[in-house]
């Protein structure tokens, strides 16, 4: 992709699944990548998978404190920050009439309060920096229904209004955009599904299987390029045609 070497990247959820895949794909690309993750474990085992990281620091997308410490720290050892990948988020697979008030709190505070806080502490910056690209991971969970993800589905919608509403205020500073993955084969999604359930979505998918992180990656890489100089406020989705046929729910 043009323009993406020497660029300063932060990625959040970037430990594993999706944000791994991002991370590494971005250092391919010949940027500096610093990686936000809640999980200590992670953010170590990512610093040896992918020793050219700038960085992995411990961050809680809920707690407004670490989010500040976490952006700093990722200012402070990259010299500013260009580009955000704001993808760290959380679902549980309950009925809607199971969800308890506590989930119902905890995935709203992820997946979109979390979303809210990195974009405008990032925004912020880069407005005072005069330039930057901010990416959030949506899904198409937010654009049709979905049984036993209610809460996750109503998140995920919010990222996609939060996304529109970010690009028309911040442009024409800083790009926004939002990429909604269908099925991806990450370590979330084999923790809630059997091995059945996996091969009866891989039949009901036109391209016949999960996404491979790595290809939300590519995606990620693109919009942030000045290949995609002039997008900004879209939402673009990556689901091997799964929306095409209104087959999401089937």
């Amino acid at each position: 992709m043009r323009g993406l070497k020497g660029k300063t990247v932060v990625v959040t959820g970037g430990a594993s699944g999706i944000g791994a895949a991002t991370a590494a794909r971005f250092i391919e690309e010949g940027a500096k990548v610093f990686v936000l993750d809640r999980d200590p474990q992670g953010n170590a085992a990512i610093l040896k998978t992918l020793p050219e990281l700038t960085g992995a620091c411990l961050c809680d997308v809920t707690d407004a404190g670490q989010v500040q410490d976490g952006f700093n720290e990722a200012v402070r050892r990259m010299g500013g920050v260009d580009v955000l990948v704001n993808n760290a988020g959380i679902s549980i697979r309950h009925p809607f009439l199971e969800i308890t008030g506590e989930e119902w709190d905890r995935v709203l505070a992820v997946n979109l309060t979390g979303v809210f806080r990195v974009a405008q502490t990032a925004a912020r910056h880069m407005v005072q920096r005069g330039r930057g690209v901010i990416l959030q991971t949506a899904s198409t969970n937010g654009i049709v229904g979905y049984p036993y993800y209610a809460d996750y589905n109503a998140t995920k919608a919010g990222v996609i209004e939060l996304t529109r509403s970010m690009a028309l205020e911040l442009a024409p500073v800083v790009r926004v955009n939002a990429v909604a993955p269908g099925y991806v084969l990450t370590p979330m999604q084999r923790a809630e599904y059997t091995d059945a359930m996996l091969e009866q979505v891989n039949r009901k998918l036109p391209l016949q299987r999960h996404a491979q992180p790595e290809e939300v990656a590519a995606l990620f890489a693109f919009l942030a390029s000045e290949d995609a100089a002039y997008i900004t406020g879209h939402v673009y989705h990556l689901d091997g045609g799964e929306l095409a046929g209104g087959l999401a729910s089937r």
